[in-house]
């Protein structure tokens, strides 16, 4: 009889343990992917964006907890990640607050953001009369990375530079020596605080190869500077590959997400349109991004977008 009573209590002993770890390997499996533990905090509108909520899940095939509408790229998205009301935020690729709070951009190695990278335009008659344009812009274009472009904004927009004295140091760093330039050559701007910046690096890049330059900055938007360009009150413009052609084509959606084949097609549409035409694009790039904290980039090691969609630990 005590036999029997222990074979009964061993098994249920054994039951027991079988059933825990059922339930353990039931746990860790209905975690679910890293997203799925995480919020997101974005425009209202984000839900059914393409490139946004609606795109991450099309094209990453990632569902968060919980979505939390704040703002576009603002100041409520970047409160929301520092008090850890969202672990996950979208803001611009080139704002000056990701270098700011130490915030980590994931990647979009799946590329579901068209190529809005960095890209002079120029007038063709300018580059006829000095061929050193095309190799200064080019040359600068190939320095911009996106770390590049976050830090130059933030010495502007945060530290309280001047935009000419942050061009020179960054300049001088990069010991530029094109020469060879004559004449004078007129840079444009949109009010947007990043093309003037970037203007201002064309402005003293060129000045350093020999050209006199005439800023014309904050002149308003692209339905002012593009007729500016056109008809030569300005003859250079910093612009953003995706955008600038979904501008001048009226909105045909032909821009990708391979930022030479989105220039080659800009420059398709630039024809006729008072001889302009588009350099090489840089790495950096002014979209939408998706940004998380040091420590939610660390905790899940978070590097790319894709990495949200990896099972939660």
């Amino acid at each position: 009889m005590r036999h029997i009573r222990t074979a009964v209590l061993g098994a249920a002993i054994l039951a027991l343990i079988v059933s825990a770890c059922s339930l353990g390997g039931g746990s860790q499996a209905s975690r679910g992917t890293i997203a799925s533990q995480l919020s997101l905090a974005g425009p209202p509108e984000c839900p059914e964006r393409p490139f946004c909520l609606k795109g991450l899940t099309a094209t990453y095939g990632i569902t968060f907890k919980e979505f939390k509408p704040t703002d576009a790229g603002g100041p409520i998205t970047i409160e929301a990640l520092k008090r850890g009301d969202a672990q996950v935020g979208l803001l611009f690729t080139s704002d000056p607050a990701i270098a700011v709070n130490g915030f980590v951009l994931l990647r979009d190695d799946k590329q579901l953001q068209l190529a809005d990278n960095l890209v002079p335009v120029v007038r063709q008659a300018a580059i006829d009369a000095n061929p050193v344009i095309t190799d200064a812009l080019n040359g600068v274009m190939a320095k911009i990375d996106q770390a590049t472009l976050t830090d130059l904004n933030k010495q502007v927009t945060v530290d309280g530079s001047a935009a000419a004295d942050v061009a020179k140091a960054w300049l001088d760093a990069q010991g530029f020596t094109f020469s060879g330039g004559s004449g004078t050559v007129k840079v444009g701007s949109t009010n947007f605080y990043e093309q003037e910046i970037l203007g201002e690096i064309y402005a003293q890049v060129l000045e350093q190869a020999g050209l006199t330059v005439e800023r014309k900055f904050q002149l308003g938007s692209r339905e002012i500077v593009f007729p500016a360009l056109e008809s030569g009150d300005i003859d250079i413009l910093a612009e953003y590959a995706a955008t600038a052609l979904e501008f001048v084509n009226k909105g045909a959606g032909e821009a990708s997400t391979d930022p030479v084949a989105t220039v080659a097609k800009l420059n398709e549409r630039l024809v006729g349109m008072g001889g302009l035409v588009a350099l090489d694009p840089a790495a950096a790039t002014d979209q939408n991004g998706f940004v998380v904290t040091r420590e939610t980039a660390d905790k899940f090691g978070l590097v790319s977008i894709s990495d949200l969609a990896k099972p939660a630990p």
